[in-house]
């Protein structure tokens, strides 16, 4: 790469904007925004807290001495957007529009990083992208359909990690991200396991929706029957917290934090034990039904998030699904870089930057209309 780039990139959390500063692939600056909770909770909405979480970002930037003169991009997690195919956007009047007032009905912070990246892209007079948001669909339409009429599956999953993970995974075996088949696994506070096949994740567990392995603070997969008989029992908002926010180990230890949890498992205690096995067997199942969905042509099997760390955990996984394709660990996440990574391959001419038109890349079969 003959060029240097300067991207900032933008990653708002529900109480955190994590920002970063490349220079190509290497960080000059990067830190984690906090925001006082109190002030958030003033906020009728996600996106009135924009003007809120910009200044607090300059605030920092200038306490830090680092400018954003001369930036070539600016990147912001994306959110609130229709069912898009994979790739780098530009933010463009739709993109903006839809972010800003959650298109596709779920309200979460993310949706906040088009926007900010707009907001400081105007400002220093720097293209402003999205990179493989939450709302990424390139599910193959067999992996739809369910057992009642007009209830579809639909895809969300940590498209951005998985995908980074994937490109870093093939550029390191000098192959194309689109000539290989891989599972991808995201565990950390959520867990997501997809099936890309030639560049496209065309089957994964949807995490908004309940789908999957437990997670810390999700519930994953239920039996439909008692499911139905908990909603009779509970309040509908108190369910969806369990889906997304309340469920998983949290509901059956008190805390999310799975470095306590494995510490209690190897301490000996055995309920700690048994909810520490019962996730990592659920999440090998999950991996197992991604090589049926590949039809076994498995280049590999990829590791990320925070929880792969862990050695009992990866060991446990390789022990059960080596046989399937060997086993890669990419520890941690790659977020950040993944949004510098994937405006650079727009600047340099690699790729070409794809437009949001706002248009479902999926709205129903035939018979539907």
């Amino acid at each position: 790469m003959n060029s240097r780039y300067k991207i900032f990139t933008i990653n708002p959390g529900s109480t955190s904007t994590k920002i970063a500063l490349f220079e190509n692939e290497t960080h000059l600056f990067s830190k984690n925004v906090s925001h006082d909770a109190s002030k958030l909770a003033e906020f009728d909405g996600v996106s009135d807290q924009l003007s809120y979480r910009k200044d607090t970002i300059l605030q920092l930037l200038s306490e830090n001495n680092i400018s954003l003169e001369g930036i070539d991009a600016c990147v912001g997690r994306g959110g609130g957007l229709m069912a898009m195919a994979g790739g780098t956007y530009e933010v463009n009047d739709i993109l903006l529009d839809h972010s800003t007032r959650g298109a596709n009905g779920i309200q979460h912070p993310a949706q906040l990083g088009s926007q900010l990246a707009n907001e400081f892209a105007e400002e220093y007079g720097c293209a402003a992208f999205t990179v493989n948001p939450p709302d990424v669909d390139e599910y193959q339409d067999v992996a739809r359909m369910t057992g009642l009429a007009g209830i579809y599956r639909q895809s969300h999953l940590h498209a951005l990690n998985q995908k980074e993970t994937a490109i870093r995974h093939s550029e390191g075996i000098n192959k194309s991200y689109q000539a290989c088949n891989y599972i991808v696994c995201h565990i950390g506070g959520g867990i997501s396991i997809a099936a890309h096949r030639r560049g496209k994740m065309i089957d994964g567990n949807d995490i908004v929706r309940g789908e999957g392995p437990m997670a810390p603070t999700r519930c994953g997969s239920l039996p439909a029957a008692d499911l139905i008989q908990l909603c009779y029992q509970r309040p509908k908002e108190e369910m969806k917290a369990i889906c997304t926010k309340s469920g998983g180990i949290v509901d059956h230890l008190g805390t999310s934090d799975t470095l306590a949890l494995s510490k209690r498992a190897d301490g000996g205690d055995n309920k700690a034990k048994m909810v520490w096995d019962t996730m990592i067997y659920q999440i090998t199942k999950e991996i197992g039904a991604m090589a049926a969905v590949l039809h076994g042509d498995v280049d590999g099997v990829l590791l990320g998030g925070g929880m792969v760390y862990n050695e009992y955990l990866v060991a446990k996984i390789t022990e059960a699904c080596s046989y399937i394709a060997p086993i890669f660990t990419y520890p941690g996440e790659f977020e950040m870089e993944a949004m510098a990574a994937g405006a650079i391959r727009i600047l340099s001419g690699k790729e070409k930057a794809k437009t949001y038109s706002g248009i479902p890349v999926w709205t129903g079969f035939e018979w539907d209309a």
